[in-house]
């Protein structure tokens, strides 16, 4: 549910090509042009359905189920990656306005309990377990536990499994037998890098395709971006003084709008925006343009053969919206690894986020990531 175009059922589908793991029955979205990207890849049902009308409605949950491959005799797993944007630290200066989104996770709390799956999976912004927004998870794991099931929560970054980006998400999974979290794959000094990712691409200039891959292009910028551009030090290098839009200037709050990626480290998190030179760091180590959705695609994890629907601004959200295709093969690892009974007697400690931190966990993780330079 909130499948998107499907980063978070590839991998799943990973594990059913290779170990004839699992089955995918569909998929339920409200964007028709992510269906259309979930139907082209996934070749299952993938369906238009308000998440909110499924909780209202026993009537309407049966006959979505009807509509798939759907057995309660088999070991399912049910999950639910919500809208983020209503959590997201980029709304700190909204805080005080409700967002009909942030109810999303009530609706989806709703259905799990209704279907009482074998896992239930949710992923969402780590301010998903901030003191803003706990009533939301709490809300979920109260549910779940009065009918059985034990709720662990934990921040995960996508680059300890092997994604090329710094992109850190709350993880809760439910289940009714003893499992894990997935672990952290990789220290930080083995995280894969911008330059893995991308480097061998050709390259393209502003606006124009790739001959040979129509998705390696971004947007056409205008003269005025492009002059920003041209002024930023390659390599990671960041916006001089005085160059660029007034409201920019004197404004730490800004300090990564118009910046480079580096080379040789994880790019930071990819957004919808991330065509965008003005909403981040989302320029060309080396050359001036914007990110493709190629690179995108990539720096997400992305295989090359998966299919994107629609304009180059639904792919961009497709992809700045997904779960990152290798972080999503470390939770369906885990899940199998549980159903399966493969956990250990001992269970190993665990880095569970016990109580809310504080408000917005933007500070937390770019401390974390100053720690290691």
């Amino acid at each position: 549910m909130f499948s998107g175009c499907g980063g978070m059922s590839l991998g799943f589908a990973a594990l059913a090509h290779s170990l004839n793991a699992f089955e995918l029955l569909g998929a339920v979205d409200i964007n028709e042009a992510s269906l259309e990207t979930y139907r082209r890849n996934f070749a299952v049902p993938a369906i238009a359905v308000d998440i909110r009308e499924l909780a209202r409605s026993s009537r309407a949950r049966s006959a979505l189920l009807g509509r798939l491959d759907y057995r309660a005799d088999r070991p399912t797993v049910l999950i639910g990656c919500a809208p983020c944007q209503g959590f997201s630290a980029h709304r700190k200066k909204n805080w005080d306005e409700v967002d009909e989104r942030n109810g999303l996770v009530e609706a989806f709390t709703k259905v799990a309990v209704s279907m009482q799956p074998d896992c239930v999976v949710m992923e969402n912004v780590p301010e998903l377990l901030s003191s803003k927004y706990w009533s939301h998870f709490l809300y979920f794991r109260e549910s779940l536990e009065r009918v059985g099931y034990v709720v662990k929560q934990a921040v995960h970054n996508a680059a300890a499994q092997g994604v090329p980006q710094e992109r850190f998400r709350s993880l809760v999974v439910a289940m009714k037998r003893p499992f894990l979290l997935p672990f952290p794959r990789l220290p930080h000094q083995k995280f894969r890098t911008v330059r893995d990712a991308i480097g061998d691409l050709p390259v393209v200039t502003a606006g124009k395709p790739c001959k040979t891959d129509s998705l390696h292009k971004s947007a056409a910028h205008r003269a005025s971006t492009l002059d920003v551009i041209r002024a930023v030090p390659k390599n990671g290098g960041s916006r001089p003084a005085g160059v660029g839009p007034k409201c920019l200037q004197n404004f730490a709050g800004f300090a990564d709008v118009y910046g480079r990626l580096y080379w040789d480290r994880p790019a930071i998190t990819i957004t919808h925006y991330a065509r965008n030179p003005a909403s981040g760091r989302f320029i060309h180590p080396e050359q001036d343009r914007g990110l493709t959705m190629r690179e995108a695609a990539r720096l997400q994890s992305f295989p090359d053969g998966f299919s994107f629907a629609g304009t180059s601004d639904d792919v961009f959200r497709q992809i700045g919206e997904a779960v990152p295709p290798l972080l999503s093969v470390a939770v369906a690892s885990s899940i199998l690894a549980s159903l399966r009974g493969e956990v250990p007697e001992e269970m190993p400690v665990e880095d569970l986020v016990a109580a809310p931190v504080n408000n917005s966990f933007a500070g937390v993780i770019a401390g974390l990531k100053m720690s290691r330079r």
